[in-house]
């Protein structure tokens, strides 16, 4: 009998606590099968793996029974018999047999998703549960995937639930035990008591009070640069009295414990990026048995940390980057030797900071990118002009891939062909207030580089001043500054350019843009601060820097609405409010002109 029901049972309240910690668990749990069921395919002989894939199964079953969720239940249930074969050696591991496991995982983290959003709707169990009767009894499995699993692709995907992403989890040895039948393992000594300590030290603390806290130390990172510049003026003033010298020694104790308290709140909110790169195997092992290809997947720099809030927009960029690189990037395998290279391909994501940014690269060895097609593919398109094509270099050719609609596919898959991918690429890391850029050699490969800023909430940023206002720049976007005469800007389709280097970099006059006003008088030399976002790039035309400051971005309220071109606003040292420039806004308010 399989259950149709998925109804969410009436709890009390105190039962209530217990099911949002069986979430929890099972989204744990979860979390750490997908791997699991990866390696046993590559490893199917591992007895050990076999018992961690079974426990983490069987307590799925039981706790999921003792509080009554009947679909969850059979289907772990039905798992729990296949695992147990293998682990008695009743039954070999096959990439069929496994193709149905991943099915069924898929649908285990559906039922999940749906009890914790209270959706009584019930899941279509019937033909996985076939499929897994089938394997138990030693039939040949039956090739088909679940008509739920292809209809709820947007709602479980490849996604997390938000309660993977609680801090400070707990180790999930530390939780998962055995029954009478089929006992754990005995631990040593020295694990179960570092297991107990990891236990002891860790609690788990909800999203919303850590967003408190970050408001609060934003708060009083404006304080202490609010006391910092009275000191700096009592210090001018009265250099000679002690009090002035307390006050800056005062002033220099607080700015330091400021910092450490604003780092320290930071990483309460930084995961590890391995929980995006864990998605990353399984989109491997899809794609190359759909296309016939050879993949190898290096991952390097899992454990590098960055805030909550990136970690969750990160998943969409990464999942069409690693497409990408499998369908356009690397070759099947007898264009492979045909080239002299090996049949399988590699493709390698890296992650690691540099300073307060994080840097995600993800490298194919495939038949890279050739900057004529490219054009050619444009042209075609009705993108880009002759003369544009002409004048283009393979940096910029490289850069086309992000218009929407654009592919050099032949054929749709599933896998790619419509022309959205790396459209996706670019919104997301555009919101994330990151660039990208890319590399690539033909029949060498190509290479990715995203860079992110480590958080959003307190950014580093560069104050100029244009039409006697000041703005801020964040940091982040900013490239490098030059300074230029009037007589270096060139004007091109009624637009102002300059010659930086090999390109031809688009201007825009902070002032005439946010509309500021001023005399009008233009001076004979001007800074010109370059910003990128994304694989885009502007000059901005300032009067005047006026330095770099740590500042917290203030959301300037529904009262002013949405001012194109502000992301918000700041107070500085002295008490004044100044807006926040937001660079992608910009760049569209300047494209328009």
């Amino acid at each position: 009998i399989i259950p149709m029901s998925n109804t969410m049972p009436t709890f009390d309240n105190e039962m209530a606590e217990i099911v949002e910690g069986f979430i929890v668990e099972s989204n744990e749990i979860l979390e750490k099968l997908g791997p699991d069921l990866l390696e046993l395919e590559k490893n199917p002989t591992n007895s050990e793996l076999h018992n961690v894939i079974f426990r983490a199964v069987h307590t799925l079953k039981g706790t999921s029974s003792f509080l009554g969720f009947e679909q969850l239940t059979s289907l772990s249930h039905k798992c729990e018999d296949v695992l147990n074969k293998i682990r008695r050696g009743e039954l070999q591991v096959t990439s069929d047999k496994m193709d149905v496991m991943f099915e069924a995982y898929d649908i285990l983290k559906i039922i999940v998703q749906r009890i914790e959003a209270k959706n009584g709707e019930p899941v279509e169990l019937a033909n996985v549960i076939q499929r897994l009767e089938e394997i138990v009894q030693g039939k040949t499995v039956t090739v088909a995937r679940s008509s739920e699993v292809a209809a709820t692709q947007s709602e479980a995907g490849d996604e997390s639930s938000d309660a993977d992403d609680k801090p400070q989890i707990l180790p999930e040895a530390a939780k998962q035990g055995g029954d009478e039948n089929n006992p754990k393992p005995q631990e040593s000594a020295g694990q179960q008591t570092s297991q107990s300590k990891a236990a002891d030290t860790s609690i788990r603390v909800d999203v919303s009070r850590l967003d408190l806290l970050m408001n609060l130390v934003g708060e009083l990172v404006l304080g202490r640069n609010r006391l910092s510049q009275i000191a700096h003026q009592v210090g001018e003033q009265y250099e000679n009295l002690p009090i002035s010298r307390e006050l800056t020694e005062t002033n220099s104790h607080i700015d330091f414990i400021t910092t450490e308290i604003q780092m320290a709140v930071m990483k309460t909110r930084m995961l590890p990026i391995s929980k995006v790169f864990n998605k990353l195997p399984r989109l491997v092992r899809e794609v190359t048995k759909e296309m016939g290809k050879e993949i190898e997947l290096v991952l390097v720099g899992e454990e590098t940390e960055l805030d909550k809030s990136l970690i969750e927009e990160l998943n969409d960029p990464m999942v069409h980057l690693m497409r990408n690189a499998a369908d356009h990037g690397v070759e099947m395998p007898q264009e492979r030797l045909a080239l002299g290279k090996p049949a399988k391909g590699t493709v390698t994501v890296r992650a690691e900071h540099e300073g307060n940014h994080i840097v995600i690269s993800i490298e194919d060895d495939g038949k890279g990118m050739n900057p004529e097609k490219l054009k050619q593919k444009a042209l075609e398109k009705g993108m880009i002009t002759e003369t544009e094509a002409r004048d283009m270099s393979a940096q910029e050719a490289f850069k086309l891939i992000f218009a929407p609609g654009f592919s050099t596919a032949q054929k749709v898959t599933n896998v790619s062909g419509r022309g959205v991918g790396m459209d996706v690429v670019r919104t997301n890391i555009q919101r994330l207030k990151g660039r990208i850029d890319i590399e690539s050699e033909i029949n060498k490969g190509s290479k990715f580089i995203m860079k992110l800023p480590l958080t959003l909430a307190i950014i580093q940023a560069l104050l100029v001043e244009a039409n006697k206002e000041v703005f801020s720049i964040p940091l982040d976007s900013v490239l490098e500054v030059v300074r230029v005469g009037q007589n270096e800007i060139s004007t091109i389709n009624k637009r102002e350019v300059i010659r930086l280097r090999n390109t031809v970099l688009p201007l825009a006059r902070l002032g005439k843009v946010l509309k500021t006003g001023g005399n009008g008088k233009q001076a004979e030399a001007s800074y010109i601060v370059v910003v990128g976002l994304a694989e885009q790039r502007l000059g901005i035309i300032v009067d005047s820097l006026l330095g770099q400051k740590e500042v917290v971005i203030k959301n300037i309220g529904e009262y002013l609405g949405n001012i194109r071109g502000i992301a918000g606003s700041t107070i500085l040292g002295d008490g004044r409010v100044i807006m926040i420039i937001d660079v992608g806004e910009l760049m569209k308010l300047c494209v328009g002109r």
